[in-house]
């Protein structure tokens, strides 16, 4: 091996060590396998796609960026939201489980992925604010728009030290080893909070819907609801994906690096 080589094997191996390390002390499931639930992650993914599509399009009339019609422009953000944001996250956590590829191929693609999604998500909330900006409605009065504004605020952080501490310049093996804990730890966590913004938001729209004439108990109402379900099954699947182990008879859902 040439000496950049060695050093780069062994910096992988510092990164899956701590890994391993992380996966047993979060994985509480030593007879669950990870697998199920990044299957049900990815076919709750494309149900909760299909279902905020289906709203925002034939509920909701379309989406627009320019339109005389300013709801259009509103049903971007759920939308980008949830199938930009959260969804795409949601492959961006699971990719180390759910790729047959390398270690280092892996993280290129989870630092993508969650690139994608950031700016989706900032694309999204540019809709929100022009819908209200076009209609002269108030902006950040709420608590959905509080705590998004936060999370993706956290998002962003956490991709901005996720890159330089992991990937570009790169830390020092022992710090990136020390890092990836908390790394993984604030990961979910952020997620959680998507999660969570999502369902305020699901929640605030049917209420200003409801208040507007639209039935409790019709179609509409129904569909946003379980949407709102929806995504947090998905959001439930996706972090036991990550902290089940990958094998049921492995301590962590994560695969050692062999020394040849």
């Amino acid at each position: 091996m040439t000496p950049s080589l060695v050093s780069s094997w062994h910096e992988d191996r510092a990164e899956h060590a701590v890994v391993g390390e992380e996966g047993k002390k979060m994985a509480g499931f030593p007879s669950m396998k990870a697998a199920p639930f990044t299957y049900a992650s990815h076919a709750l993914a494309v149900a909760s796609a299909a279902m905020v599509l289906l709203w925002c399009i034939h509920f909701r009339g379309g989406l627009a960026f320019e339109s005389s019609n300013k709801s259009l422009i509103f049903n971007i953000h759920p939308v980008l939201m949830l199938i930009g944001f959260i969804i795409i996250g949601s492959e961006a956590i699971m990719s180390y489980k759910t790729l047959p590829w390398s270690h280092e191929v892996n993280k290129i693609v989870h630092f993508t992925l969650h690139a994608i999604a950031l700016v989706l998500g900032a694309v999204g909330i540019y809709a929100a604010f022009k819908f209200h900006n076009e209609s002269g409605i108030d902006n950040l009065y709420s608590l959905h728009s509080w705590v998004g504004l936060g999370t993706i605020s956290l998002y962003g952080i956490q991709w901005i030290l996720g890159f330089v501490t992991f990937f570009f310049p790169g830390a020092p093996p022992t710090l990136r080893g020390k890092s990836l804990p908390w790394h993984v730890l604030f990961g979910l966590f952020v997620y959680i909070l998507a999660v969570a913004t999502a369902e305020l938001g699901f929640l605030e729209k049917l209420t200003f819907l409801e208040s507007s004439g639209l039935y409790k108990y019709s179609s509409e109402a129904f569909l946003v609801n379980f949407t709102a379900l929806i995504v947090i099954f998905l959001g439930a699947s996706v972090v036991i994906s990550v902290i089940a182990p990958a094998h049921a008879d492995a301590p962590c859902g994560y695969s050692e690096i062999s020394e040849n």
